[in-house]
This record gives structure tokens, sequence and C-alpha cells, in this order.
């Protein structure tokens, strides 16, 4: 994890600097026992080195994920309340998700860890809690008013090594 954020830093050092310089510090050992107490769910090993690296964006720049922000601690506590707000108002009853294999067919589970968000209620997610078939904290993505539950990769580590390889070459 620590090369791979390396040869990202160097790319938007050269590339997209004032998205490098939105990222945040590392997270501290208190936000993150907060988060995962909170959350309920012990963060996945990937995703906390990241974290361990940059907590997210201040939010101020062009964004770091091809068109997704990535969220501070703060922001995915938000977005996970604010999905879980949706669900236990029953404002997601009768909605039925199309997922990928290894996806629970719900809209939405508060075992989905947003990570990513495009602004527009639609997000990058941890899947704490995936269907038989699936993997612990693989990465889904979710949107907020199509039913698609999408598999992006079998988990965080994967998936960054993706983004950055895609985007350093």
């Amino acid at each position: 994890m620590k090369q791979d954020w390396k040869r990202l830093e160097a790319w938007l050092l050269a590339n997209e600097a004032k998205t490098l310089a939105d990222l945040n510090p590392p997270a501290t050992a208190t936000e993150i026992q907060e988060a995962e107490r909170k959350l309920g769910y012990g963060l996945p090993s990937g995703y906390l080195e990241c974290l361990n690296v940059h907590a997210g964006q201040q939010g101020k720049a062009k964004w770091l994920f091809d068109g997704n922000e990535f969220l501070s601690v703060r922001n995915v506590l938000l977005s996970w309340a604010a999905w879980n707000d949706l669900a236990e108002g029953g404002d997601l009853d009768g909605l039925e998700a199309k997922p990928s294999e290894g996806i629970q067919p719900v809209w939405w589970s508060r075992s989905w860890i947003p990570f990513a968000s495009n602004g527009g209620g639609d997000f990058l997610c941890l899947d704490m809690a995936p269907a038989p078939s699936g993997r612990l904290g693989q990465v889904i993505e979710i949107f907020h008013d199509v039913p698609n539950r999408k598999l992006v990769a079998p988990d965080f580590d994967s998936w960054f090594k993706k983004f950055v390889d895609g985007k350093v070459g």
C-alpha cells in the first residue's frame, strides 16, 4: 500500500498538485477506533493501511478517485449514517436491488462502508457482510437511484492497486 501511495503521490505532484495538497494527513488511532466502534466492524487491513497514509480528502480540489471523492473518516461516518437513517425511516422500503453475484440483494446494508462518493449519492463501499459467494471486504458500487449493486474488486488492496496502475501507468 505504501509503495502504491508513493507512486501516486509522485504522479499527483507532477500532474495534479492541488489534489495532492487536498489529501488529509493519516488518521489517528483514536479516529480509527471511534469509526470502528460506530460502524460495528473492524476495517479491512488494506483500507486501514490506506488511512494510515492519507485519511481522505478535504474536498477542496479535484476528486482523487476518477470522479469520486476519497472520503475523510468523518464523511465516511456521515454518509453511512445518512443511508442508515433512510433505511430505518422506511425510505428504502420496497426498492429492489439488482446485485452482482456475491452482494446481498438489498438496496442498502449497514454492513456497507462508503469510502468514496461522486457527490450525487452514489458510493464505492467496503462490503463487510457479503452474500455467501462474496468476499469479506470486497469493493462494491452502489447507486442511490439505480438498483444495480456492482462488484468492483475482491478487496480494497487490489482495487487501490488497479486504480494507481491505471492513473500512473
